[in-house]
């Protein structure tokens, strides 16, 4: 499995990152499918776990809770928050404990910070950011983290303002196109020693009959993960897969691929971004 250091920090992770939000009853995923499917993942060389507690109403973590069990110290769990107040953030990441049966996470982030007033109210006094700092005193979470599915402005903002360890943000290869988390992002973060992790990568699905680019083209950026949802063992094989013989997009490729796809640049496919 390819690797990458996690931005400041040189710990080492899977540059596949597992995506739990999908192995649940929802995507067709039971219980013991998810369990099963999330212990060879970690056979497998994946390190990187990737769930929220509004996933499926805490499903998700549940059962990434049972999959990682015994397991603990060979992974790195992220999960997030809501809440945009202190009180609220920390229930979430409370009950978030209690599901992944753990006494601590690896990195705790702020989930889709989408709108100015979204983050205004993360910054202000007696806001979520004051839980994440308090949690990572009390050595209930190692990273803190902000994730945003529209609009880079806001989140190249929120690492100027406060130093936060990762972000999780929209890199596929459509994303390329409007409100480029790539261009207007990513070069900050790096500047600053940011880990990025990359999501959307195959735009909901609609990336599909280019899963190959797709994967190269946002495991080409300097991400140091980018997660895939996976609800079927097959998926997560097929992935694995794609990440052993990944080999970096050439700048000729990328522009094909563009060429390829350019149509599919419209606000009916990339709902996360544009209405």
């Amino acid at each position: 499995m390819i690797t990458r250091s996690f931005g400041r920090d040189p710990h080492q992770v899977s540059l596949l990152g597992f995506g739990a939000q999908r192995i649940v009853d929802e995507h067709g995923c039971s219980e013991e499918q998810a369990i099963a499917i999330v212990r060879r993942a970690v056979e497998l060389g994946v390190n990187y776990f990737d769930t929220a507690p509004s996933y499926s109403d805490g499903q998700s973590e549940t059962r990434l809770g049972k999959g990682l069990k015994g397991l603990r110290d060979k992974v790195w769990i992220a999960t997030k928050t809501g809440g945009r107040t202190r009180d609220l953030a920390w229930r979430d990441l409370e009950a978030s404990l209690k599901r992944l049966q753990t006494d601590y996470v690896d990195e705790w982030r702020v989930h889709n910070v989408m709108q100015p007033h979204d983050f205004e109210a993360i910054f202000a006094k007696g806001g979520a950011l004051e839980a994440l700092v308090e949690a990572r005193e009390q050595g209930l979470v190692r990273k803190l983290s902000i994730s945003g599915h529209t609009d880079p402005r806001l989140l190249a903002e929120a690492i100027r303002r406060f130093p936060f360890d990762s972000a999780l943000v929209a890199l596929s290869a459509l994303d390329h196109f409007i409100y480029s988390f790539a261009h207007e992002f990513v070069p900050l973060a790096v500047e600053k020693g940011v880990a990025v992790i990359g999501m959307k990568v195959m735009a909901l699905g609609q990336l599909a009959p280019w899963t190959e680019q797709a994967l190269r083209y946002t495991w080409s950026l300097p991400v140091s993960t980018a997660i895939l949802g996976v609800s079927k063992m097959s998926e997560l094989e097929a992935d694995v897969e794609a990440v052993n013989r990944f080999v970096p997009m050439t700048d000729i490729e990328r522009v094909a691929f563009f060429q390829e796809i350019i149509s599919l640049v419209r606000p009916d496919v990339l709902r996360w971004k544009a209405s």
